[in-house]
């Protein structure tokens, strides 16, 4: 059976530039802290804290837009499980700015402002701590990686959905489509 259940266009845009964008940093995160310092290290950093206030800010908008257009329903998946894909889901948008939060206050406890694209300096939101730094910067990597796990988590049951349940959900995400024509709906 076909449907035209799936996500708005701009829900859609929403997450894959997300999804990105967190790839993007979560990769540029694990690459730059073993670099010695240097001009591309520094470079690196910069392009880092880019990408997590991008991610604030688009989740901020993503949240507001949730709100304003509920997703699709599912009727497909078992009841654990739109359970579990729903707490997963309000868990992902947490960390969206949990994330961002805490690399932020680690950078303000460091002393280091945060200069968005280089052109906006943020303020800073705590002022210079360096007793506080190190604990901060471990909460920053206990929420990133948390978020990389449930990012991959996320991918994995979208996987499960496509290949072994074989009921098109992935349909309702993809760019581009006007209908999810491999979708079974259930009653």
């Amino acid at each position: 059976m076909t449907s035209t259940i799936r996500y708005s266009n701009i829900a859609i845009v929403f997450h894959w530039f997300m999804a990105v964008l967190v790839f993007a940093g979560f990769a540029m995160g694990l690459y730059m802290v073993d670099l010695r310092i240097s001009p591309d290290k520094l470079k690196f950093y910069s392009w880092h804290k880019w990408i997590g206030v991008t991610i604030f800010i688009l989740a901020a908008f993503r949240l507001w837009w949730r709100m304003l257009k509920a997703p699709p329903t599912e009727k497909v998946m078992p009841a654990w499980q739109r359970n579990t894909a729903k707490v997963t889901h309000w868990l992902l948008y947490l960390l969206f700015f949990a994330v961002p939060i805490s690399g932020w206050l680690f950078s303000s406890a460091k002393g280091l402002p945060t200069v968005y694209l280089g052109l906006v300096q943020l303020p800073d939101l705590i002022q210079k701590n360096t007793e506080m730094a190190p604990l901060i910067k471990q909460s920053h990597l206990i929420v990133s990686y948390s978020l990389g796990f449930l990012a991959v988590l996320h991918v994995l049951a979208v996987f499960k959905h496509q290949l072994i349940d074989k009921d098109g959900l992935i349909a309702r995400m993809i760019p581009g489509r006007t209908r999810t024509a491999d979708y079974k709906v259930g009653k």
